[in-house]
């Protein structure tokens, strides 16, 4: 995030975050998250709210320059945009960096720490998602399939 950007941050937001109780409160004050609408027993996805629009271009203009960046947002903007599509990826990380904008503004004494790109990797229980595959394989194939020291196992066929 270049200083241009941050002082439009500040220019919108103000640097007194007292007024918001949570970082949640100035991510809905800002608009830039999704709503969604209930009725009947169905929740259905509206999109997000008629914001700042000098505010929502800015938190889009950082989510796009991170969008190619080695840092945790730049992996969070990849990831989403994989599975969700880029406008609602950039809705997301830009609710991140406003989340973030709010704890530096909130305590004099925070630091920012990036949680590096290989934070959703170092997340992921291994042997969990190596007996999901294994599971997933065998609804595939319709053999058994074990996993046993790190490798999986054809055990018994199923036909």
């Amino acid at each position: 995030m270049n200083t241009v950007a941050a002082a439009e941050l500040i220019a919108e937001t103000g640097v007194d975050m007292t007024r918001f109780p949570s970082a949640a409160h100035l991510v809905s004050w800002a608009k830039f998250c999704p709503q969604t609408h209930q009725s009947a027993g169905k929740s259905m996805s509206k999109g997000r709210g008629k914001g700042n629009p000098w505010l929502a271009g800015t938190l889009g203009r950082i989510a796009f320059a991170n969008s190619r960046a080695d840092t945790f947002l730049g992996t969070r903007y990849r990831r989403l945009a994989r599975r969700r599509g880029k406008q609602k990826a950039i809705v997301a990380t830009g609710n991140s960096v406003l989340t973030v904008v709010y704890h530096l503004l909130s305590d004099p004494d925070a630091e920012f720490c990036d949680l590096g790109p290989g934070y959703y990797e170092s997340r992921i229980n291994k042997h969990r998602r190596a007996r999901d595959l294994a599971t997933q394989l065998q609804a595939l194939t319709g053999q058994h399939i074990a996993i046993r020291d790190g490798k999986a196992v054809i055990t018994d066929t199923a036909a």
